[in-house]
């Protein structure tokens, strides 16, 4: 069970919790209905995610095969075989339709699903290899969710959150490959076209837009209280910056899940901000 586990890449589905994002802080997250629709939608993305992870173990098979740390994945490491690897996948395409059917906004909904399929398509068959192509198609994973999150719930979304989640995920992905680059963890052919400089800079002006229009969308805000989450959001930064500054390789799921202090802090934010929304 565990290969398949790992073949499907369960961990990354903490990316599908931006679809509840519109809804939580439109102060909707108990209506029933909507809630329903973001958890249906949730484990769409879930589904074509993985079905994204399979296609592109399945192209890079050989050179996984000589990576250090890629060779133990299921399909590189022969653990599950390459025919039922692709029957998995299209069962992961079948129950994302499904999970986007039920959602209630099928045809909308599918536009999202369809647009982040083929992108990431585009992505493993050769658009990886792209400097800055890579990385902006890795942020526009992060961006579909968040007004797909939007869009099955009929919630409105602010242009702010929007820019903060670009630039958030935009930090994330050159911080990922800046570490790539630093202690030489990846065979991606698409390194050779980036300085380490060029991604650390870039990475830190990314943090210092995120704190700017994270700052300007809380001002939106009836509540007062939410413009003083700002210097909490920026310890939090700070903490991912450390720990990715580290021994990390940089990938925002393997740093949000491994440290418990950053882990705390992201729940403390959450459990402050479900106060100012939910309770005061």
């Amino acid at each position: 069970m565990k290969k398949y586990i790992k073949l499907l890449r369960t961990k990354h589905y903490i990316k599908n919790l931006l679809i509840f994002v519109p809804l939580f802080f439109a102060q909707s997250l108990f209506y029933q209905e909507k809630f329903y629709q973001a958890c249906m939608g949730s484990l769409a993305f879930c589904f074509i995610s993985s079905a994204v992870y399979i296609l592109n173990d399945l192209k890079d098979i050989e050179k996984d095969r000589i990576h250090p740390v890629k060779k133990e994945r299921p399909i590189a490491s022969g653990k599950i075989k390459t025919g039922t690897t692709v029957r998995i996948l299209f069962i992961c395409i079948f129950l994302s339709v499904f999970m986007n059917l039920l959602t209630g906004n099928f045809l909308r909904g599918s536009i999202y699903i369809i647009g982040y399929f083929i992108l990431n398509l585009s992505y493993s068959f050769g658009m990886k290899n792209k400097p800055l192509a890579d990385i902006v198609i890795l942020t526009s994973g992060f961006v579909i969710r968040i007004y797909y999150g939007a869009m099955i719930t009929n919630t409105d979304i602010s242009v702010w959150l929007y820019f903060v989640i670009m630039v958030g995920a935009c930090y994330m992905g050159l911080g990922k490959r800046r570490n790539e680059m630093r202690y030489s963890l990846d065979t991606r052919h698409v390194l050779k076209y980036y300085s380490y400089d060029f991604l650390d800079k870039n990475m830190y002006v990314c943090v210092a837009l995120l704190i700017t229009f994270y700052s300007f969308w809380t001002i939106e805000f009836e509540m007062t209280g939410m413009r003083w989450t700002t210097p909490y959001v920026m310890v939090i930064l700070m903490k991912y910056s450390l720990v990715v500054e580290g021994n990390s390789d940089g990938d925002p799921v393997e740093v949000l899940v491994q440290d418990k202090l950053l882990i705390l802090l992201i729940t403390g934010y959450i459990l402050w901000i479900f106060c100012i929304l939910y309770l005061l």
